[in-house]
């Protein structure tokens, strides 16, 4: 007798990204029970053995591992494009945007949906969301159901932070203990809730945002409660001077010596790590996210992930925020990744589509310790899937021999517009290339009037900024 499935999918193209490369099957067939894959297999053997109370033919489709989003900072997605083709992004541009948007939790809210929503549509089925105050954020991600590992942004930066550029940073311990007790109450309220879709860490912003008190608090913090610290490292020559200052030594020689070098590490950027350094942090068994389109577009530099790959295979992609890549689109960030290193080497063979892709999947679950739950096509998994229209003019023709075009299509070619179905948790999101249950246009209608209301206050205090190229900008008609 025939075994009962939810869902079945039968006659795709699997990208299982099982073994050492991509596990493509073609003609193959999963099934769905619950939250989790059934099987996987040759489409005859499976239709052979199960029946589903859903059958999805999916001929000219690709079924693949939804794409994980390794960093992000989804409470910023009001302020894509403020910031852009400057030197000294943040102090420059950024900065007047966001003081007034961290004022009004209501915008952080909505331009957080915002930029979920957009990522959902493109395939990225888990957001690693560092954000504040993503106690309010998080209830974004349980209403459109997506999977997410959360942390609180945490530092010792006063809320009125007036330190000149290049001047040492003044600390407010209370604000970093506020801080630090704001995100283990995310912890307590929110670890493991929506059955197991939401997980927390601990997030201090950067080491030069945080005291080495604080710093060594929250690792004592992370090994109690067994899970992994979400943090900034290297991120740019003003961390690398903030850390010369305050203690005659760079960032990852710091870290290391307060036993932040382990594999409970999420190491974000390096924007600044030498090879040397990255290498030893690879070693050490700390993972690597890295955000390409983020840091091209801030600061016109390729981080050190080839070094880092000499040593360890936990390099995981993020596309950080709206207002430093403009675009929360994995399939864009793949690209970005394989193009600008083979820039940066030199050599066309570097980064291949086949490992980025894997950057995105598999390698990017295992960086953030979901590597057992998510990341492949494999039974037992969860069901986080992505149902691919190869027929869209983007990815036509498809070609199986003498060579396979279907992977190097998707990092080079796709846009995320051709993403047809995701599942997370065995729960369709999205279907006919439409968010279910969510009314898309309101939330675009509800971010633009709250971006108003932020763009409103930031006139003032952007007039203030002293010899903004923005200013030119505006003025020469060039924006």
């Amino acid at each position: 007798m025939k075994k009962n499935l939810d869902l079945l999918f039968a006659h795709a193209t699997l990208i299982t990204m099982q073994g050492e490369g991509t596990g493509i099957l073609e003609d193959g067939a999963l099934g769905v029970c619950g939250s989790r894959i059934e099987v996987v297999g040759p489409s005859r053997e499976v239709l052979a053995a199960y029946t589903a109370d859903r059958l999805i033919e999916a001929e000219g489709k690709a079924l693949m591992p939804g794409l994980i989003d390794a960093h992000i900072h989804t409470g910023d997605g009001l302020l894509r494009g403020v910031s852009q083709d400057l030197d000294n992004w943040m102090q420059h541009g950024l900065w007047p945007f966001e003081q007034e948007l961290r004022k009004d939790p209501d915008a952080v809210r909505k331009g957080s949906m915002l930029n979920i929503l957009e990522a959902l549509k493109a395939g990225t089925t888990t957001f690693c969301d560092f954000d504040t105050p993503m106690t309010e954020i998080v209830q974004n991600h349980i209403r459109l159901g997506t999977r997410a590992r959360v942390a609180e942004l945490i530092s010792e930066l006063p809320k009125e932070n007036r330190t000149a550029l290049g001047e040492l940073y003044q600390f407010d311990p209370a604000e970093g203990d506020r801080k630090l007790r704001r995100n283990l109450r995310l912890c307590e309220e929110w670890n493991g809730a929506a059955n197991g879709r939401i997980t927390c860490m601990l997030g201090p912003q950067g080491a030069d945002m945080c005291s080495r008190e604080l710093l060594e608090e929250v690792r004592e913090a992370a090994a109690r409660l067994d899970t992994g610290i979400h943090m900034h490292v290297a991120q740019g020559d003003r961390e690398t001077n903030q850390m010369q200052l305050r203690y005659g030594k760079r960032t990852i020689p710091f870290l290391d010596e307060i036993g932040y070098l382990t594999p409970r590490l999420m190491a974000v950027h390096l924007t600044e790590a030498t090879d040397e350094e990255t290498r030893y942090l690879a070693g050490k068994g700390a993972g690597m996210v890295l955000c390409s389109g983020s840091i091209a577009i801030i600061d016109g530099i390729v981080p050190p992930a080839a070094a880092f790959l000499q040593a360890s295979s936990r390099l995981a992609l993020g596309s950080d925020q709206a207002p430093g890549n403009n675009c929360s689109n994995m399939f864009n960030e793949m690209k970005f990744t394989a193009i600008l290193n083979k820039c940066k080497a030199g050599s066309p063979a570097v980064f291949p589509a086949w490992r980025v892709l894997r950057m995105a999947t598999i390698e990017a679950a295992r960086a953030i310790g979901l590597g057992q739950q998510i990341g492949s096509l494999e039974p037992g998994k969860k069901a986080d899937l992505l149902l691919i229209d190869l027929t869209q003019p983007g990815l036509s023709p498809v070609i199986q021999a003498p060579v396979r075009n279907i992977v190097p299509n998707l990092v080079y070619s796709a846009r995320g517009s051709e993403v047809e179905m995701v599942l997370v948790d065995g729960k369709v999101l999205v279907e006919d290339f439409r968010v279910q249950g969510i009314d898309e246009k309101q939330v675009v209608r509800e971010a633009q009037l709250a971006a108003d209301r932020v763009a409103q206050r930031a006139v003032q205090p952007f007039a203030a900024i002293p010899a903004t190229p923005l200013r030119g900008m505006m003025q020469r008609g060039e924006l």
